[in-house]
């Protein structure tokens, strides 16, 4: 009876697995959820634990084992997505960008936008001219730590913040002259809408990048926004095309195709593997509806299909843009609390003087140890997208980089910002390219593979150190032959689709061949076809002697049977 009972208990347990959201905030909210619930539940769950609303702007994302980012479905099962074991970590990130961010309904969600779009400005995707550089940060320091206070923020406070992935003290000094005197009186909620006004007139607002190749080989980025489909590349925008100018979006392989006007394959593009590429077709086909329907009643499900295969399909799941904002302007409530994510220390500049310099973004690398020796989780300096953006931008537009400039130090300058911990969209120089690819692994830099690890519960680079040379090049051995093994077994099941396939149209002509020859149906397209002269000479000089040959040998068989 007890063994019944504890069998059962653990039947129960393996029903259910912790799962780990972080948030935009970095905060952890940790829940455990049965074994077949849908992703829509996690995120249901979330939102309430947010009190959030309007929730059709976010999303759930996560990496498999290969490194490769995913958007959780809330249609199907978490435990079938997630390719890795329990306990499962994940990051709620804006999936759809508002096209206005300013105009939405909700603080709450207001708030929510700021911080994702402050951690893209932090992290080198958004990028600006110096003067709305400045702008920007000073209305984010405004936000965390209020009016300018000389008793409290000494000379040199604005430099405890780092807003960006490079900053000069010329642009350090702008940001505190800007805070001191244009932000007075602004209050964190009036300040955040100010830099969502701000940021929305920004380019690269909303972009989210995928490393690709053109069909030169050259290297090229692809983001969807909330106003179309552009291609970055060489530090310029080379192509735009507006969501309603899109007709279709298809990948075979690795070879990613958009399709516009009267539906013609206008651009190729060459994604670093299969599976990213696959998440770049899908990413692109939920942009695409998000944006561009009226409805989500006009959703369809989508393929993309070989010349044998059915291939994969997709279908957006979820409301439209149009029907979020109807939906947020029947909202009718009281203003939920906001519990905003400050840098308490920073509050107090001369405690921290000496200190080393605080993010405007909250840093989860310096919770990492607690966090791993309580729960088995690693964190990290989050981000939000597949690769960040690193460009150098002239006053609105993307102009290119010196390749004498690539291994320079990045910083503000009067001229333009350049972020420098990211890849988009500068090419690597030739002396740099062991430097890239040892800090890149399928088009994501090295800050991003940061948070990668991460949710994939593998353990950081530096915190595997202690194993030293050797064991790294053992790891690196097997993990090689491991890849090997993976691509034999991969060309070896695609042999053999292809075999099944065509033994499969084989069977089919055969069993075609014998109805219009054995048959007796009265059809009328049989009969027409019996009656030409080249099936006749068919019948006769191929099929009969090859019907005769087979009965003859079954015939055989059957003798050989009866006579053992």
């Amino acid at each position: 009876m007890l063994s019944r009972f504890m069998s059962g208990s653990i039947r129960n347990l393996e029903r259910e697995y912790n799962c780990t959201v972080r948030l935009l905030d970095d905060t952890e909210y940790t829940c455990t959820i049965q074994r077949d619930a849908k992703g829509q539940y996690l995120f249901d769950l979330i939102c309430h634990n947010l009190n959030l609303l309007e929730k059709d702007y976010f999303g759930i994302r996560y990496v498999d084992p290969d490194k490769q980012r995913h958007w959780l479905e809330f249609t199907k099962s978490i435990a079938k997505q997630m390719k890795s074991q329990p306990p499962f970590t994940m990051c709620l990130r804006v999936k759809f960008y508002p096209p206005d961010p300013a105009a939405l309904k909700e603080e709450i969600t207001r708030y929510l936008v700021f911080l994702q779009i402050k951690r893209d400005l932090y992290h080198g995707r958004l990028l600006c001219k110096t003067s709305d550089a400045a702008m920007l940060a000073a209305y984010i320091l405004q936000a965390e730590i209020g009016d300018y206070d000389p008793g409290k923020h000494p000379e040199g406070y604005s430099s405890k913040f780092q807003f960006f992935p490079k900053q000069s003290e010329k642009l350090e000094r702008r940001i505190a002259d800007i805070h001191k005197t244009e932000m007075i009186g602004q209050t964190p909620e009036t300040s955040e809408r100010n830099f969502l006004q701000k940021a929305q007139m920004l380019e690269t607002y909303g972009v989210d990048p995928h490393p690709c190749k053109d069909v030169s080989g050259n290297p090229a980025f692809l983001a969807f926004t909330p106003f179309g489909f552009v291609v970055l590349q060489g530090n310029k925008r080379v192509h735009f095309l507006k969501w309603n100018e899109v007709t279709k979006l298809k990948f075979e392989g690795k070879t990613f195709h958009i399709y516009a006007n009267q539906k013609e394959i206008i651009l190729t593009y060459f994604a670093p593997t299969p599976e990213a590429c696959k998440h770049l077709w899908k990413c692109g086909v939920e942009n695409q509806a998000f944006y561009k329907l009226e409805k989500s009643s006009q959703v369809r499900t989508v393929s993309s299909s070989n010349l044998f295969f059915r291939g994969s399909r997709f279908r957006y799941s979820g409301r439209v843009a149009k029907e979020v904002m109807e939906r947020s302007a029947k909202i009718k409530r009281e203003p939920p609390e906001i519990h905003r994510a400050g840098l308490v220390p920073s509050r107090s500049c001369p405690s921290i003087t000496h200190g080393p310099r605080l993010s405007s973004v909250p840093r989860t690398r310096r919770r990492a140890v607690h966090i791993s020796i309580m729960e088995g989780l690693e964190s990290l300096r989050d981000s939000a997208h597949s690769t960040p953006v690193r460009s150098v931008s002239h006053g609105e537009s993307f102009m290119p980089r010196c390749r004498s400039q690539a291994t320079e130090e990045a910083v503000i300058s009067d001229e333009a910002y350049s972020p420098s911990d990211s890849v988009l969209p500068t090419p690597v120089a030739d002396h740099s390219v062991e430097l890239s690819v040892s800090r890149q692994i399928n088009g994501a830099p090295c800050s991003i593979e940061e948070e990668k690890e991460s949710e994939a519960g593998t353990p950081q680079q530096e915190e595997r150190g202690d194993f030293g040379a050797e064991g790294k090049s053992v790891k690196e051995g097997s993990d090689s032959a491991l890849s090997e093994v993976e691509q034999v077994n991969k060309f070896v099941l695609s042999v053999l689709r292809l075999l099944l396939v065509t033994i499969g149209l084989l069977f089919v002509l055969l069993l075609l061949l014998i109805i219009l020859t054995e048959s007796d149906l009265d059809i009328a397209f049989l009969s027409d076809i019996r009656q030409t002269p080249e099936f006749e000479q068919f019948h006769f000089e191929y099929f009969c002697p090859l019907r005769r040959w087979f009965a003859c040998k079954l015939r055989w068989v059957g003798g050989l049977l009866i006579n053992n």
